[in-house]
């Protein structure tokens, strides 16, 4: 995962404990036979993106088996509904894990129509442990500062580096949050989504999950299955792999993903002047690595970074222009500036980001169980690298605190489920972050849930981005509880098929602007979660 700075609630979200009531409208009539809790306090906090988000904090136990022990504070936001027709809260979640979804909530509810919308309280929030939550964990800051070690353990020295570096992680987070890391997991923060539920008064939520976020609703929806209404999940989690086998799976679908990338280059060699035989050009990319383990470029990109640099392209095809065009500067011209603006747009991590890191370590590393022993990782990723060399290494580091972390790990949640209403899936068959075949296992295990997919698509996150097919069936879904069914019988294929985007065009000139839908989205989803 790397994620953006984003301008949240910032002050605007209020002291823990904190409560009045709500707006006059802004809430629904109390639900009968749901216990009572005090309404979050909501207060203005809109940006000029999203003018009428609100903010507000909720308390919740650390453990929720320990209703009156320590508590922490959760923060809220949210865009009100305004129609007549009120069909409830639509909780949303960018994934991660480690994530924050305040800002989501104002960009779901602009980017949905209007008039279903309207019929919902959206409401985002920061999980446990995540950006305005508090406490926020910060495990060791600058731990991503470049220039890192190698990813790539071709000695004994390298390879000491980087453990050194990962053990020094999971120590500095074991001695800064002893008594919070046992807490922070998926379970933990399901049981505050239905902490949130009884808080605003609903009898059941609508959800909306992309990445992480559609194994946290599916863990929801196993805890609570008749509290959920809805459930939509965009680019899905394989449940039956979490967490280290998903990250392998990732580590290959990664490299075709990346080959994606280098055959797009070649096919506007005009522009880049790289060459149109893809096999050259990725030659020519890991010739770029080799040298910048040499000689980091403007001093703060080197191999490990350059990975960082080039893994968001694995997401999203957005990001390939600018990619392509850092490539072809540094390997047509010797020109370090394009590459290094890479870096700090693309890979750098800021305080932000050390934040979702630690989070994404302590739910992963609880989650469930990972390999203790060293060498079981050496073997492992030895023998991945050897078919995936793009991100093999480097996506090892970054789950290796895993293998000294100082809580033990939870059983990981069997999801299989028969009591919800119809949930309704999408996915790329592209995807690499949450390759197919995980999304096509959710749907057996929902049943009676619904699968669209894009044929062709390799972006991870494909709704609300600009796909109107994709969209009109989420719309379709929320406004009345729609979902497609195809043709015939059996399980585990696709109910709807929607067409992928076309691809992304070369930059016309360096003024070009990311300002889509779909830049907007992924700067708002993790990145590798």
């Amino acid at each position: 995962m790397r994620q953006r700075a984003a301008v949240l609630c910032g002050a605007a979200v209020i002291a823990a404990g904190t409560v009045t009531a709500a707006p006059a409208g802004a809430s629904a009539p109390h639900p009968v036979g749901v216990p009572h809790a005090a309404e979050p306090n909501w207060e203005k906090c809109g940006t000029d993106d999203y003018p009428s988000l609100q903010c507000a904090s909720l308390t919740v136990p650390l453990d929720h088996a320990r209703p009156d022990g320590k508590q922490i504070t959760l923060a809220l936001s949210r865009v009100p509904h305004t129609s007549e027709k009120y069909q409830g809260p639509l909780l949303v979640n960018p994934g991660g894990p480690g994530g924050s979804g305040l800002t989501l909530a104002g960009f779901v509810a602009s980017s949905l129509p209007a008039e279903v919308a309207a019929q919902y309280d959206v409401i985002g929030f920061d999980p446990r442990g995540v950006g305005r939550s508090e406490p926020a964990l910060n495990c060791r800051p600058g731990h991503f500062d470049p220039v890192r070690p190698d990813s790539l353990p071709t000695t004994p020295a390298v390879e000491r580096a980087n453990l050194a570096r990962v053990k020094s992680f999971a120590e500095s987070c074991g001695e800064k949050y002893a008594d919070v890391l046992p807490y922070i997991d998926t379970v933990g923060t399901a049981r505050d989504m239905d902490a949130i539920r009884r808080a605003v008064g609903a009898s059941r939520i609508s959800y909306f999950g992309y990445s992480y976020g559609t194994y946290l609703g599916a863990v929801y929806a196993k805890l609570h299955p008749g509290r959920v209404r809805r459930l939509a999940l965009d680019s899905v989690v394989d449940p039956t792999d979490v967490w280290h086998d998903a990250n392998i799976s990732q580590d290959l679908a990664f490299q075709d993903r990346h080959r994606d990338f280098l055959a797009w280059t070649a096919e506007h060699d005009g522009a880049y002047g790289l060459g149109s035989d893809p096999r050259r050009i990725e030659a020519a990319w890991y010739g770029m690595r080799t040298a910048l383990v040499k000689k980091p470029a403007g001093g703060k990109v080197g191999a490990s970074e350059l990975e960082d640099t080039f893994l968001p392209g694995a997401y999203y095809n957005g990001y390939w222009p600018y990619l392509a065009e850092a490539f072809a500067a540094y390997v047509n011209d010797g020109d370090t500036g394009p590459l290094v603006e890479a870096y700090e747009n693309f890979g750098a991590v800021d305080a932000a980001g050390d934040n979702g890191y630690s989070v994404y370590t302590a739910v992963e590393c609880r989650d469930a169980g990972w390999p203790r022993d060293w060498d079981e990782w050496r073997d492992t990723n030895w023998g991945v690298y050897e078919k995936a060399p793009f991100m093999a290494w480097n996506n090892a580091w970054y789950n290796a605190p895993c293998a000294f972390w100082p809580t033990d790990s939870r059983r990981p949640v069997d999801v299989t489920n028969h009591e919800l209403p119809p949930a309704l899936l999408f996915q790329a068959t592209g995807d690499a972050a949450t390759p197919y075949e995980g999304a096509l296992t959710a749907h057996r295990l929902l049943r009676g849930s619904s699968l669209v997919v894009e044929e062709g698509g390799g972006n991870h996150g494909i709704t609300l981005s600009g796909n109107t097919c994709l969209d009109e069936h989420l719309a379709a879904y929320l406004a009345d509880g729609t979902v497609p069914r195809r043709d015939g019988d059996g399980d585990g294929e696709a109910d709807a098929v929607c067409p992928a985007l076309p691809g992304p065009k070369p930059l016309e000139s360096r003024a070009a602007s990311t300002s889509s839908r779909g830049s907007t989205l992924h700067g708002l989803l993790g990145l590798r979660g």
